[in-house]
């Protein structure tokens, strides 16, 4: 029986995703004129194709594939939840998901959409319930959380079997609590959010979040 989505599956088959070193953003070679590219990670990139448009498609890079079972079992473990995309189906490169309107907390920050409280406290709610089903709530960052009519949708759980807390959600809550007054219903430029982010990849695992927001204040105050 097909299913709604396997029309896309040739078009998916044009594409080729490959992943760079320094936890850089994948690079997509080939194009369809079926698909749209809607997102792309470090291992992945994510398409939404016209013939199928209920349907996110996950590509993994070459040297990544072995993460989609692993990214379907967590989903599998989730199990259906309002915090999280759906999983359709997996097959060997790609993930069948749920597409999910919306933009990310990133986007929001660059154009001034307000970020209310409440998604703040979802994701909070969204991070124990995962814990729930015996998971750890891990990667959870800015362009993995979408702003969905209010609402918090999480968008990747590929980490959810690793071990170890990496505190980058602790460390944006810390943020969104201190400084998101600051900024809120104001555009940021991307140079600023694109240098803090690799700045925090390169750096903020590695000291304190009182460290690295110190040198992030004296760096706005050095450039203003």
């Amino acid at each position: 029986m097909e299913n709604d989505w396997d029309k896309a599956i040739g078009s998916l088959s044009k594409i080729n995703v490959f992943s760079n070193p320094n936890n850089e953003p994948v690079t997509i070679s080939g194009e369809a004129d079926d698909l749209k590219c809607i997102g792309v990670g470090t291992d992945a990139a994510v398409f939404q194709a016209l013939s199928a448009p209920a349907y996110a498609f996950k590509l993994y890079a070459k040297d990544k594939v072995h993460k989609v079972k692993v990214e379907a079992n967590v989903y599998q473990i989730l199990g259906d939840s309002p915090f999280f995309s759906t999983c359709f189906a997996s097959h060997e490169e790609y993930l069948v998901l749920s597409y999910e309107e919306g933009k990310t907390l990133f986007d929001c920050i660059l154009q001034g959409i307000h970020i209310p409280k409440q998604v703040i406290n979802e994701v909070e709610d969204a991070r124990e319930y995962v814990r729930k089903k015996g998971l750890n709530p891990r990667d959870i960052h800015l362009k993995n959380i979408l702003l969905q009519n209010g609402r918090a949708k999480i968008i990747d759980v590929s980490e959810y079997t690793l071990q170890g807390n990496d505190h980058r959600w602790e460390h944006l809550k810390k943020g969104y609590e201190q400084y998101y007054h600051l900024i809120d219903g104001n555009s940021v430029p991307f140079w600023l959010v694109e240098t803090i982010r690799k700045w925090y990849n390169q750096r903020g695992k590695n000291t304190s979040y009182e460290e690295f927001t110190k040198n992030i204040l004296k760096f706005l105050l050095k450039n203003n």
